[in-house]
């Protein structure tokens, strides 16, 4: 059952403050009331779970200073200024000092319900995150990539822990945006090696001349620059994380194998070799197996680095996942741009339970910044919708959602559609004449 929404409503007027309260309570939340400003700050923290509504104009201690005492207990508690004598230079000044938003007198109490309810929303949120950091408590930290309960993950955090401590090289699979870098960086930070260096080598990039510069190094005795050392004498002792490695052309990796096999590396220039002890990773979203067959990759190399394999699933196979990824990587994106926490809409909502995600993980977190800058569109008239302000709204909202998903994965087919949402005939005809879905606009091409 979700939690009642709790508001603290401040304003030395007694009479005001009981009318707020009960209009509240009609409008689904939990009221607390003080008109004294100074009370209202008791119990006020950051595991305080509520919003504040307050009045500006109050003595002793006005809205904004009172705003500004909050503010320093916990600067992601949202506080709302509510004022029958504000103007535009005043809201101005309080949205840059950080309060969540500025309502003048007289409002309405659907905006003001709404208001609230998106406060409340953004409070919920940051709240789930902190305890979710304090979860992990001090355990290796968890990249978000790589959270979640959904059974594929917890075997996948457990097989990452193994290969950390077994120490050989190991090969990361998977498709495309699933988090191969964030498994590799995973793997070197819970092994013995995690206090060396870290080297994240793109192989797409690699040509012979820069395979020379920026991995072997040089040495060019008397001039300025006698020594540059090359990535792979700084990852000695380290783990050497090679991306994409099925994109790397045949003659480096024939440098490649003798320079692994050998154990050590002549930087152009050198009057000796240099040692070299490290941990390789690769990765692929290829089969490099198909590939040693065909004679496009050595098969001594693809042996060396298979002998450990991690295979990363795609965000289809953890659906469970998807909503608190999407919280994680939302709450990341509004910290990192300074900005409120975006609310989650039941159009959001429908989008996370039904969409396939075939970017994966770097799908998701795009969509979860494009929300936060409210950019997001993807409904079926091409924007995304504000929340209802009733709980029915908000559920047909999401059910129409899912119907217009399900008849675009079908490309306007009702049948296949109706499979999909396991719905029987006249229960899904009934709901598409209620919705206003007709199949037959689903049926272009591309939906």
């Amino acid at each position: 059952m979700t939690e009642v929404p709790l508001v603290r409503l401040v304003d030395d007027d007694p009479d005001l403050l009981a009318a707020q309260a009960q209009a509240l309570k009609l409008a689904g939340f939990r009221a607390e009331t003080f008109d004294d400003p100074a009370e209202a700050l008791q119990g006020l923290g950051p595991d305080w779970p509520g919003v504040v509504l307050s009045d500006v104009r109050m003595p002793g201690m006005d809205g904004f200073q009172l705003f500004q005492r909050i503010h320093a207990l916990d600067p992601e508690l949202p506080v709302i200024l509510l004022t029958g004598h504000g103007d535009v230079p005043m809201a101005v000044a309080a949205l840059k000092q950080g309060v969540y938003d500025f309502l003048t007198k007289p409002i309405g109490g659907g905006p003001l319900a709404a208001a609230l309810a998106r406060a409340a929303s953004a409070r919920a949120l940051v709240l789930e995150n902190r305890a979710l950091r304090a979860r992990q408590g001090d355990e290796p930290r968890t990249e978000i990539g790589l959270s979640g309960a959904s059974p594929v993950m917890v075997h996948l955090r457990d097989s990452i822990e193994r290969l950390a401590q077994l120490g050989g090289d190991v090969l990361i699979t998977g498709p495309e945006g699933a988090g191969k870098r964030t498994a590799a960086r995973a793997i070197h930070r819970q092994s013995p090696r995690r206090a060396r260096a870290f080297t994240h080598v793109q192989c797409a990039a690699l040509d012979e001349a820069r395979f020379d510069a920026e991995l072997m190094g040089i040495e060019a005795p008397g001039t300025r620059m006698a020594r540059q050392a090359g990535k792979l004498e700084k990852t000695h002792r380290g783990t050497l994380f090679l991306d994409e490695i099925d994109a790397l052309a045949p003659a480096l990796q024939a440098r490649l194998q003798a320079i692994l096999q050998a154990g050590e590396i002549w930087p152009a220039g050198a009057a000796a070799p240099r040692p070299l002890d490290l941990r390789l990773i690769a990765s692929t979203g290829r089969d490099l197996a198909q590939m040693v067959e065909a004679g496009t990759f050595r098969g001594d190399l693809y042996y060396r680095i298979a002998a450990a394999s991690l295979q990363m699933p795609a965000l289809a196979q953890r659906r469970e996942d998807v909503p608190a990824l999407f919280r994680q990587f939302l709450l990341q994106a509004c910290q990192r741009l300074n900005l409120p926490v975006t609310p989650v809409t039941g159009a959001v909502k429908a989008r996370l339970a039904s969409h396939d995600w075939p970017g994966n993980l770097a799908e998701l977190q795009q969509f979860a910044e494009s929300h936060a800058l409210g950019l997001a569109s993807f409904t079926g008239d091409g924007a995304e919708h504000e929340p209802a302000a009733g709980l029915a709204d908000l559920v047909a909202e999401y059910e129409a959602e899912l119907i217009r998903d399900a008849l675009r994965r079908a490309e306007g087919h009702a049948t296949q559609a109706m499979a999909r949402l396991k719905l029987p005939r006249k229960t899904f005809y009934d709901k598409l004449a209620r919705h206003g879905i007709r199949p037959a606009d689903f049926r272009a091409a591309g939906g």
